[in-house]
């Protein structure tokens, strides 16, 4: 009887193993991200390249680059001003978007004058970004990579995928919040 009942122990130890995971059916290399990686490359190449060549035909303007990956000169500049846009300040501004062939995409009396926080702004990336390297009444011309403007989306109406774009900002006035404690 000893016997019996240690066999019955022995065969249930042994036998209960933990759970054994399932292999995959499929084994993902990551050669589809690899491939998406080099195309997004080879495209912002090919823009950055676009975007210099326009630089280099234009010798009326003086171009500086931002820390975001655009490109902008100024038509107004104002010298004597310190005030640029804060989080939480107030912005009224105006902007057009056009093709980097100049071919008007939406005009700024279409688009109109509009207000937002500048933590709030509801542009597009590359212009959320440079309106803070403006002062009130300053005016000027920016040019975005697709990565920058619309990217692989576009808006769903005039701008297609991966278009780089330009656009002219002018901030119309900047109000000052202060915080209240």
């Amino acid at each position: 009887m000893r016997y019996l009942i240690a066999l019955i122990l022995l065969v249930g130890l042994f036998s209960c193993q933990g759970p054994e995971p399932r292999k995959p059916v499929k084994v993902n290399s990551g050669s589809s991200y690899k491939a998406s990686i080099e195309r997004t490359r080879a495209l912002l190449a090919k823009e950055e390249k676009l975007i210099q060549e326009i630089i280099a035909k234009d010798s009326v303007h003086t171009y500086l680059q931002s820390s975001t990956g655009s490109w902008y000169y100024y038509n107004v500049k104002d010298e004597l001003s310190t005030t640029k846009p804060e989080p939480n300040d107030m912005v009224t501004l105006t902007y057009n978007i056009v093709s980097m062939t100049n071919d008007t995409i939406y005009k700024m009396k279409d688009i109109g004058i509009k207000k937002f926080p500048v933590s709030k702004l509801n542009l597009f990336p590359g212009l959320r970004n440079s309106v803070p390297l403006l002062k009130e009444n300053e005016t000027a011309t920016f040019l975005f990579p697709s990565s920058l403007a619309y990217g692989y989306h576009g808006d769903n109406n005039k701008i297609g995928t991966n278009m780089p774009l330009k656009s002219t900002l002018t901030i119309l006035k900047i109000e000052k919040q202060h915080d209240s404690i």
